[in-house]
């Protein structure tokens, strides 16, 4: 029958009318029905081929969650393929609790402290480094800058560039961090430290001796106390616990993989946590 449509449909009204779109416009009125609350309305800032792309994912929750990002963030639609790819809300949502997960779908991310900006992994898989390549640190750090438009998009809203290799000097001594961004939504500092291996606890002492500069001496007027991120391919949970006690909260240690994540592990962790809290989504989730 859509076929039927389809060829009928072409005829009268032109282009627009393929099988496909018919099966996109069917979806779209079933899950975006007239009689549906505001929240679940379509959005005018988003166009059809937005809502193709949403329209692909089955999981009620999982749908939510990039629609509202990508009207937050203006995401174009290659901006949105991307993300989905990544699994950002499988990410996003594995550390989560349920309560968590319910208002990322409804609301989108929000950014209102330093914990709202990480994600776990980061993943840069759009640097194309081939998987038995190894890069060094500076290498990483290069490409990384040789791609703003991706490597902003996987940080999140409100970064803006500062510098690289900023130069910090302490008693005639130069320090470099490798990344510095200013966050416009925080009002602070950002600054990030690339690690290839396992972070040591130096790493961490390193980059809290780079927080306590900023404040001190870039910092001005209206400004929060900056934020300091290592990003390692590995990470020893109990080493970061005990290298962090009694140091700034702004001071996080999150992982990196250069690769796509693995979507179905990271599905059994939210589906874990759905189950564990009794939460059944729309679409089957547990």
């Amino acid at each position: 029958m859509i076929q039927r449509l389809a060829i009928e449909l072409g005829l009268r009204h032109g282009k627009g009318f393929s099988r496909s779109n018919l099966v996109y416009m069917r979806l779209f009125y079933l899950r975006y029905p007239a009689s549906a609350p505001i929240s679940q309305k379509p959005s005018h800032q988003l166009s059809w081929s937005h809502y193709v792309e949403l329209l692909k994912i089955e999981d009620a929750l999982e749908r939510g969650f990039y629609e509202q990002q990508a009207q937050a963030e203006r995401w174009s639609v290659p901006e949105l393929k991307r993300q989905k790819a990544a699994a950002l809300f499988l990410r996003l949502a594995a550390s989560q609790d349920k309560a968590g997960i319910l208002q990322w779908a409804q609301q989108g991310q929000v950014v209102e402290r330093p914990a709202d900006l990480l994600r776990e992994p980061y993943v840069f898989e759009f640097l194309k480094i081939p998987e038995p390549h190894q890069v060094s640190e500076t290498q990483l750090e290069t490409l990384l800058c040789d791609h703003p438009q991706p490597f902003l998009l996987e940080l999140g809203k409100g970064f803006t560039f500062v510098g690289r290799q900023y130069r910090v000097t302490i008693n005639g001594t130069h320090h470099r961090v490798d990344l510095v961004f200013y966050h416009r939504i925080l009002r602070c500092f950002v600054l990030i430290d690339l690690k290839l291996g396992e972070v040591q606890h130096h790493d961490i002492g390193q980059m809290n001796l780079y927080l306590g500069y900023f404040a001190s001496e870039e910092n001005v007027e209206g400004d929060n106390p900056p934020i300091g991120i290592i990003l390692s391919r590995q990470k020893d949970e109990l080493l970061v616990e005990y290298a962090t006690y009694g140091m700034s909260s702004q001071l996080f240690v999150q992982k990196y993989q250069l690769y796509l994540p693995d979507r179905e592990a990271l599905r059994r962790e939210l589906e874990d946590t759905l189950r564990a809290a009794g939460q059944r989504s729309p679409n089957g989730l547990e």
